[in-house]
């Protein structure tokens, strides 16, 4: 792995994720032909799904024909926990008009130094209530669990079976999608027809 508080070797995209409490640093190297930083601005605003007033606010540095985009760690450790819509505008310095040039999402999580809370994704979560009030074991937090209206406690033991399943595949799938996202390939078998 390349030294990434060195700028040479920052990433050329948004990351998907930031860890609240660590420095993070992309650059953009696509936009400073068309739009040289000497005479445009690179900024970022995201706001946090379900709580809009929650915004993160970046403006990129200029390096040579590059963008570059530092957070230091004190910055991101303010950052509430969530998924964020961001989008990136190129504003022209001349009178200020500005365009989107860019958008996605990334999610902010918890530093697991800092941050006391369960450490679970949502997904793990269901699928331990779920099994706790099949093999009769759940607490009071668990048998009042809901998913789409319905509280675990009262749904009939097949239609627990079934919610189970599903959330173990999706449990499933996300794990193979980190395994990726980590270069550690994945576990699924593949098969081939001769």
């Amino acid at each position: 792995m390349a030294n990434l508080f060195d700028s040479t070797n920052y990433p050329e995209i948004e990351p998907s994720q930031i860890v609240a409490g660590d420095r993070v640093s992309w650059k953009r190297t696509d936009f400073g032909t068309d739009y040289a930083p000497t005479a445009y601005a690179l900024t970022y605003s995201a706001r946090l799904e379900s709580s809009g007033g929650t915004e993160i606010s970046i403006t990129a540095s200029e390096s040579g024909l590059d963008y570059i985009v530092e957070v230091g760690a004190s910055t991101s450790a303010a950052y509430t926990v969530g998924v964020y819509h961001w989008q990136a505008y190129i504003t022209r310095s001349a009178d200020s008009e500005r365009i989107t040039v860019d958008t996605g999402t990334w999610e902010v999580i918890a530093n697991r130094d800092a941050a006391t809370t369960d450490p679970r994704s949502h997904v793990k979560k269901v699928i331990d209530a779920i099994e706790a009030v099949i093999e009769g074991r759940a607490s009071q937090d668990q048998m009042g669990y809901a998913i789409a209206g319905r509280s675990l406690s009262r749904t009939p033991v097949a239609d627990l079976l079934t919610l189970r399943d599903r959330y173990r595949a999706e449990y499933v799938r996300i794990q193979r999608e980190e395994r990726i996202l980590n270069g550690q390939g994945h576990t699924g078998r593949i098969l081939t027809r001769f």
